[in-house]
């Protein structure tokens, strides 16, 4: 049985090769540390235990004009590690299988949004495969597991159909809830996208569990907020500050918050988040030092 084995790291920065991008502060995913199950045996026994502590950065690349850059190799990267550069021991480019669960924005306030918000789901799955397997949380003044984890996404697309708009907002709740959900993930890359119109005001977690939960789970958190116009008398406080906690979320995890004002925008969104999780570079190195924490990259090239 593997257990389980975080510690905190210190800096971690990449760099791409030739002047592509220069020091990026990246999220890391630390493989447990392997040991033998302890098993009641007659006579001698001996014990074996191996210590391996590989570091995963799922990293992606775009150009000054957000276009995805594909076909990097191995030596286009280097990792480095409190200003120490690191070997890179794997490196990969594969469009592997995701775990994605999608925690979808019932409450009272979404009525108007939620047949485009529905359509930016269908256009998200649009951009998976074969392999990836999906669940679905909806949330209004509580957080509900409606669809545990599949490969059949018209099932998710089925129950979005009956959704109805009411209540208050439990997002954080919500988020507990998807991250339980991802332990039961059979995929080594996950992900998270939200689609929500506000903050939280509703949830019997803080947001100081859910940060600290987040930074443990290995996950990429993508969040689509929807939110009346900075001038509009229409902004509720639970909108004005949630855009600050889907941006903390989401980019700590490496991934990205999406403001969007324009409901019509969603599909188009949520299709470019599909994509950008399909264009990811995969480095992994051993470090040299065993204190960090986790993270993932993106860059910028010049």
């Amino acid at each position: 049985m593997l257990p389980s084995y975080r510690k905190r790291l210190g800096i971690i920065g990449l760099s791409l090769l030739p002047g592509i991008c220069g020091f990026l502060g990246a999220q890391v995913a630390i493989v447990p540390r392997a040991k033998t199950p302890e098993a009641e045996l007659s006579g001698p026994k001996a014990n074996i235990r191996v210590d391996t502590n590989l570091v995963l950065i799922p990293v992606t690349v775009t150009d000054p004009m957000n276009r995805f850059v594909t076909g990097l190799e191995r030596e286009n990267f280097k990792v480095f590690e409190d200003k120490k550069e690191q070997a890179v021991s794997s490196f990969s480019s594969e469009d592997a299988p995701l775990s994605v669960g999608v925690v979808f924005d019932c409450s009272g306030s979404m009525g108007k949004k939620l047949e485009q918000s529905r359509q930016a789901v269908a256009q998200f799955f649009k951009t998976a495969n074969p392999e990836d397997e999906f669940f679905l949380v909806q949330f209004g003044d509580t957080a509900s597991m409606i669809q545990g984890f599949t490969h059949n996404l018209e099932e998710i697309q089925n129950r979005l159909t009956f959704s109805q708009s009411k209540g208050r907002t439990a997002l954080l709740d919500a988020l507990y809830l998807a991250l339980h959900e991802m332990k039961k993930s059979r995929n080594p890359r996950k992900a998270l996208l939200i689609i929500s119109d506000g903050g939280d005001n509703n949830s019997r977690y803080t947001e100081s569990e859910i940060k600290n939960l987040v930074k443990e789970a290995d996950v990429q958190i993508y969040g689509i907020g929807i939110y009346e116009p900075m001038a509009s008398r229409g902004r509720t406080p639970e909108e004005a500050s949630g855009q600050g906690l889907l941006t903390e979320i989401a980019e700590q995890t490496g991934g990205r918050h999406y403001p969007v004002e324009n409901v019509n925008e969603l599909p188009d969104i949520a299709a470019k988040i599909g994509v950008e999780l399909r264009n990811q570079y995969v480095i992994g190195y051993l470090p040299r030092i065993r204190t960090g924490m986790a993270s993932t990259g993106r860059c910028r090239s010049s």
